[in-house]
């Protein structure tokens, strides 16, 4: 009889790099700026929490009436719209029946499409007329509020009767002007606004999670 005899991984040498006490000291110092930083932010967030949890009951009272939730946002938003679905579509912290939310930034072939046929400005928008229902919410990440097709999106939304969510950095913008509802986060620097959306996004799916679902099934440990 023959046996598989498995054989040790050789360990492998990492060459030493000459700049690595240099980077080691980046890195430390990369860490503590940001959580002074993000500490900061944070206090500064729980002053503005009105609006975060009136952003959360509106997504989460349409979730309980049937509705669904559509997100959308570019680059790095793009993600943060992802993020937001596959939580509530999974899971939180719960076992617990899967909730409708759709990222309109997932489909290459709709964006390509849209994108060539009419403009990128309508990538999202297009969706939004044709996904969107009355009672549904439209949840929108931008950095900057300025983004064309961002902007597209919140007003094909109201027109088709959904009520429009946005999360931005905390400069005065056009999407905050479009949106129903604006939490701008206490910063304009484009890393520490995603970080900080970031936080937005996990507040938002615990609180619409446990005011959609309750305890059904217990937290997750």
């Amino acid at each position: 009889m023959h046996r598989n005899v498995e054989l040790p991984t050789p360990a492998i040498a990492m060459p030493a790099s000459p700049c690595l006490s240099a980077i080691d000291q980046q890195v430390r110092s990369s860490l503590r700026h940001r959580q002074m930083r993000v500490a900061s932010a944070i206090v500064e967030m729980e002053s503005r929490a009105d609006r975060l949890s009136a952003m959360a009951a509106a997504i989460a009272d349409a979730l309980r009436e049937g509705h669904k939730l559509l997100v959308a946002g570019n680059g790095g938003s793009a993600s943060e719209s992802q993020h937001v679905a596959a939580e509530l579509v999974g899971r939180f912290l719960r076992e617990r029946r899967p909730l409708a939310a759709i990222a309109l930034t997932t489909d290459s072939s709709i964006l390509t499409a849209l994108g060539n046929d009419y403009s990128f400005d309508d990538v999202f928008a297009r969706q939004v007329e044709g996904l969107g229902k009355p009672g549904d919410v439209l949840l929108l990440y931008s950095t900057s509020g300025t983004s064309a097709n961002i902007v597209c999106a919140a007003r094909a939304a109201h027109r088709s009767g959904l009520r429009v969510l946005a999360v931005t950095g905390d400069a005065p913008s056009p999407l905050a002007n479009a949106a129903d509802l604006t939490y701008r986060v206490p910063a304009t620097e484009t890393p520490l606004v995603q970080e900080l959306q970031m936080i937005v996004t996990h507040v938002l799916c615990e609180v619409v999670e446990s005011c959609v679902c309750g305890e059904q099934d217990g937290a997750m440990s």
